[in-house]
């Protein structure tokens, strides 16, 4: 018997799409794409085009009753409106699928990708012919957020390459919200001798242990459930994808965990919020090596005495 899954299109403001994602996967949903906007460069869209182009596509097990789960998302996201009064009007539609369809749309939204002159990422149904000192990764889209293709993400992938082809490479590394540990895979694929990835979502932390697995990273990846205060030591590099208020309510913490000369890069920053995040950090007297931008996202990398 063939199984049938649920898809529900849904047009969210850019800046929800952590929240909206991580709510829609509390419901139980079990996979989540986001559709950037086809837009020509050089024709002004129209209202209707911008709005019938969903920016998420939201996978489930096919419900007994779709339209109370419709209205279940409804409810859940109208928490939302205060800080995103755009989702008080909510455009969502939703679709059949059977197995094949669903693998397909998975297959568009993750091509392979490669950063910097050696990191290569790719899913399981994509053949990567590895040449010369390429690192090549395997990740496949599950259950948290973080498969290289979203900018926050992006972002601090290449930091992360660029630090490590700076000649004086990391060898110890923390992963602060590790999510699919594809940050934490690719400083250990890079050459960093011991990784610890924490993250305090159960699905994150099993993901990214299934994913360290498939890449036969185990010896060199520790993946945890501990929050950041319960962590010691010091590290050569210190990653944070995480939201702006975190990064800031998180910041002695996290400038508590770099090692002399360690590096610290912070992403998951919308650029209005940029300054805030600057302002929280100044007190710790941290340089400032590097700030980088993609759509709306921002990515600030800092440097301990």
């Amino acid at each position: 018997m063939t199984n049938k899954w649920l898809e529900i299109n849904l047009t969210v403001p850019d800046q929800s799409v952590d929240m909206v994602s991580q709510i829609l996967l509390d419901l139980g949903c079990t996979g989540i794409t986001a559709a950037e906007k086809a837009l020509d460069t050089f024709v002004v869209p129209s209202p209707e085009s911008l709005a019938n182009d969903p920016a998420l596509k939201a996978y489930f097990n096919y419900p007994e009753n779709v339209e109370r789960l419709c209205e279940t998302i409804q409810q859940e996201l109208s928490s939302l409106t205060g800080l995103y009064p755009e989702l008080a009007e909510l455009q969502m539609d939703y679709r059949e699928l059977a197995d094949h369809d669903w693998a397909s749309d998975w297959q568009q939204h993750f091509p392979p990708f490669k950063v910097g002159d050696r990191l290569v990422i790719h899913p399981t149904w994509v053949d990567w012919p590895k040449t010369g000192n390429e690192v090549v990764l395997t990740l496949d889209p599950g259950q948290a957020f973080g498969t290289g293709t979203h900018a926050t993400t992006g972002l601090c992938l290449e930091a992360l390459a660029e630090h490590f082809a700076s000649g004086q490479p990391p060898l110890k590394i923390l992963d602060v919200g590790t999510g699919s540990g594809i940050l934490a895979m690719a400083g250990a694929a890079l050459g960093a001798k011991e990784v610890l990835a924490c993250d305090i979502d159960s699905d994150a932390c099993r993901v990214a242990a299934e994913n360290v697995q498939q890449n036969q990273l185990a010896p060199l990846v520790t993946i945890t459930k501990q929050t950041l205060d319960q962590i010691s030591g010091q590290y050569e590099l210190v990653l944070a994808n995480i939201l702006a208020g975190e990064n800031i309510r998180l910041a002695s913490q996290l400038v508590e965990r770099l090692a002399p000369q360690g590096r610290l890069v912070l992403s998951g920053i919308l650029i209005e919020q940029e300054q805030q995040v600057i302002d929280g950090f100044a007190p710790f007297k941290l340089k400032q090596l590097s700030i980088s931008h993609r759509d709306e996202w921002t990515c600030i990398v800092y440097q301990c005495p």
